[in-house]
């Protein structure tokens, strides 16, 4: 059922405007904008004849969104083209004291925050029936299974470096409902791209298009409706929704084009690399719509509780052969690496740990943008250097783990792991020799002197000759 596009619409006009000259109103918010799609046009028809929103906003529809500010005229036309099934839908309201909502089915809600019986008597007069209702049968309805992304600088500085690493290139705006514009990101363009996005919009990053679109053609579905976007020779990025009815159109129709993608429709299908909603300029999330979450999302969600300094407990799920061990927290993998494992010298994590392992750690960082949480589990087990500091001056004897060009390593504790020191390649050798290692080698027993502890530089210093003069004296 459409308006009558005469008296009756006539009728729901007057009486919308009576309610909001009693409550005081003389502009509204465009809230959740929706269009047709393929269908409204905005600043090409008449505001009234035929169908769109002709004279009420700039081709291209540029100030068509979530948040618009427009006057109660304006408001009003677009309850006309609503009533219309003009090709736009969108809700009108003034937060805490004022809505008009206009259903599928042609009925109009208005909600005020106060009893306006002049309103009331006004609609009865124009042959109206009006009925009180406790709230809109058309109020939004938000799911919020987690907190919404936002578009903030968090979100493009990871926007940045996911397409300096190549993940993503492409960026799918969604400015009303059922319309959505792509945009081309590089690192020179990504901050002209974020500047002319329309407010509240919803955004998808996607990595790049397939150069091969012979290949991306072959291989649409065989019945099934999908969204097809291309580069055409200009590099401009455009999409449409089609079915295979439609393929063999649609393969001409981007004929040249230089890459393309079949996305379906399917949000189980459809996986853009990460999503997120325009704040507004102070930063507040106030659209109502949301996105369906990606791994991405989910993973930022689940970052934005934890902070520096947290004890945390994980699941080690993988050490692979360059020295980091993964650890799952809850979902999410973090991180440790090797010299976090322990204050002592190991070569592999798998000296100490196993996979499979419950582990306790510290949270040393949470990057946002990287997505990367370092973890230390020595942070939760006091150093033992220190009280190694309190042993200089002290004789004691080790073998000999390992040569280099400073000296040699001698282990001063009698434990595997125990702490080394360093016998600089200075100190004389038991006989004559042009090269120090000549006359020391590895497993050789040595007794040393501890002569200094370094807990900050993890140096341990030793001596032989102070050793032989303790013995002496």
């Amino acid at each position: 059922m459409h308006s009558d596009r005469g008296p009756v619409e006539a009728a729901y006009l007057e009486a919308v405007a009576a309610f909001a000259a009693e409550t005081g109103i003389d502009c509204l918010v465009v809230r959740e904008p929706q269009v047709a799609a393929g269908f409204a046009g905005f600043g090409a028809e008449p505001a009234i004849e035929g169908h769109g929103l002709g004279g009420l906003f700039p081709p291209g529809h540029a100030g068509y969104h979530d948040g618009a500010q427009v006057s109660l005229g304006v408001a009003l036309e677009l309850v006309r083209a609503m009533l219309r099934g003009s090709g736009a839908w969108c809700r009108l309201e003034v937060e805490g004291r004022f809505t008009i909502h206009v259903g599928w089915d042609q009925y109009v809600y208005v909600g005020s925050s106060d009893p306006r019986p002049a309103a009331v008597a006004r609609t009865r007069a124009l042959g109206l029936f009006p009925e009180r209702l406790e709230a809109s049968p058309y109020d939004a309805e938000v799911d919020e299974p987690g907190a919404q992304r936002p578009a903030d600088d968090v979100f493009w500085a990871r926007v940045r470096w996911c397409v300096a690493t190549r993940q993503a290139a492409l960026l799918e705006e969604c400015y009303v409902g059922n319309a959505a514009r792509w945009h081309r990101l590089d690192a020179d363009s990504l901050d002209a791209v974020r500047a002319r996005l329309a407010p509240r919009s919803c955004l998808a990053v996607w990595p790049d298009l397939s150069p091969d679109v012979g290949a991306v053609l072959a291989d649409l579905p065989e019945e099934g409706l999908i969204e097809f976007v291309w580069e055409d020779e200009d590099g401009r990025i455009a999409s449409i929704v089609a079915d295979e009815s439609q393929f063999a159109e649609l393969a001409a129709h981007v004929c040249g084009a230089r890459a393309a993608a079949a996305l379906s429709l399917c949000i189980d299908e459809r996986q853009p690399l990460m999503t997120a909603v325009l704040p507004d300029e102070d930063g507040v999330l106030r659209a109502r719509w949301r996105t369906e979450p990606t791994a991405d999302d989910r993973d930022w969600a689940f970052l934005t509780t934890l902070h520096r300094g947290r004890i945390c407990t994980g699941t080690v799920v993988a050490m692979p052969d360059f020295g980091v061990t993964f650890v799952d927290i809850g979902g999410f993998t973090a991180m440790i690496n090797l010299p976090e494992v322990s204050w002592r010298h190991i070569d592999y994590p798998s000296d100490i740990l196993t996979v499979g392992q419950e582990v306790t750690a510290e949270i040393l960082d949470v990057d946002l943008v990287r997505q990367r949480v370092p973890l230390s589990l020595k942070a939760l087990e006091e150093d033992p250097m220190p009280a190694l500091a309190q042993q200089v001056g002290r004789i004691v004897t080790g073998p000999v783990t390992r040569i280099t060009p400073s000296g040699a390593f001698v282990r001063i504790e009698d434990r595997d792991d125990g702490f080394e020191g360093l016998l600089h390649h200075t100190e004389p050798a038991e006989t004559s020799v042009d090269e120090p290692e000549e006359g020391i080698q590895v497993g050789d027993i040595l007794t040393v002197k501890i002569i200094d502890v370094d807990p900050g530089n993890r140096r341990i210093g030793l001596s032989r000759v102070q050793a032989r003069s303790s013995d002496v004296q």
